[in-house]
């Protein structure tokens, strides 16, 4: 069996390469290789970039601005992203509220949501985690009632990653309190400057602001938001954490560490012996 890439993949591998290094901003890239937090303009800056060549939603349906690749493309756009240190799409749009809608939300709500999704004209945030409920998910209080035509939403979120930038929330919330824990979880999506939310900032040991405690007071929310089946936002959450679990493993990330890390071996105590460039960033490279 030939292992090898094909010179069609190592021409498309080029071309990405080539992209990369010509159009996302070296000093976005050097903070993503020095591991220093990027700005919401910065990720957004770098995001437009990728999606007006086609290359921010790739593994979507071609249909909703995806990209009809090979497995093989897919590895070699992800490694070829995390080696040229270009901050990756974000997950919360891309692979986490975006698939969710592509597989169970109407017609109406991919018209609505998924171009401004992939171009990131608005950026979403996850609403799963409670005090009461990390690793026992399934234990959320927040509550959903029916009232009309509305949902009137009720209770608290935590660690929601970026909150303070987000416009939009993918929401778990209790629809039905006497149903098994995890059948009465319903997925609803709705603004975060809606009367009733508030956003509170957790600094973190290392001094940043990257997570939030989330409240939500009497939140009125059209019925229409809600994604999928009542009750059936457990399905939706097991259908999304994959996707999420997946999408920040960053083996390429992983790949070029060990190897910079093989090459500081190497280094002579003395400090002797050529310079080393950086693998972890080959922008610097071009």
């Amino acid at each position: 069996m030939d292992l090898r890439f094909s010179p069609e993949e190592n021409k498309f591998r080029d071309e990405l390469r080539t992209f990369f290094r010509e159009n996302v901003p070296l000093a976005i890239r050097e903070k993503v290789m020095e591991s220093r937090h990027l700005s919401k303009a910065e990720l957004v800056q770098s995001h437009k970039v990728l999606h007006a060549r086609g290359l921010a939603v790739p593994h979507w349906p071609k249909a909703w601005g995806g990209a009809d690749w090979t497995p093989v493309q897919h590895y070699i756009y992800t490694e070829e992203l995390q080696f040229n240190c270009v901050p990756q799409p974000l997950a919360f749009n891309v692979s986490m509220c975006g698939p969710v809608i592509i597989a169970f939300g109407t017609e109406a709500q991919k018209k609505r949501f998924l171009p401004r999704i992939a171009a990131l004209d608005d950026w979403w945030c996850q609403g799963f985690s409670e005090p009461g409920a990390g690793s026992d998910l399934a234990g959320l209080t927040t509550t959903a009632v029916r009232k009309g035509d509305h949902y009137i939403v009720n209770g608290q979120k935590t660690w929601t990653t970026l909150a303070q930038y987000a416009d939009w929330i993918f929401c778990l919330c209790r629809t039905d309190p006497t149903a098994k824990k995890q059948l009465g979880i319903s997925f609803l999506v709705f603004p975060m400057d809606s009367p009733g939310v508030t956003v509170r900032p957790i600094q973190t040991m290392d001094g940043a602001k990257e997570v939030n405690e989330v409240f939500f007071d009497d939140v009125k929310v059209p019925a229409e938001n809600l994604v999928g089946q009542e009750n059936k936002g457990w399905d939706y959450a097991k259908f999304l954490l994959p996707n999420e679990r997946n999408g920040i493993a960053r083996v390429g990330v992983s790949k070029a560490r060990l190897d910079r890390v093989r090459e500081l071996a190497s280094i002579p105590v003395d400090g002797s012996g050529p310079k080393i460039e950086d693998p972890f960033c080959r922008a610097k490279l071009a």
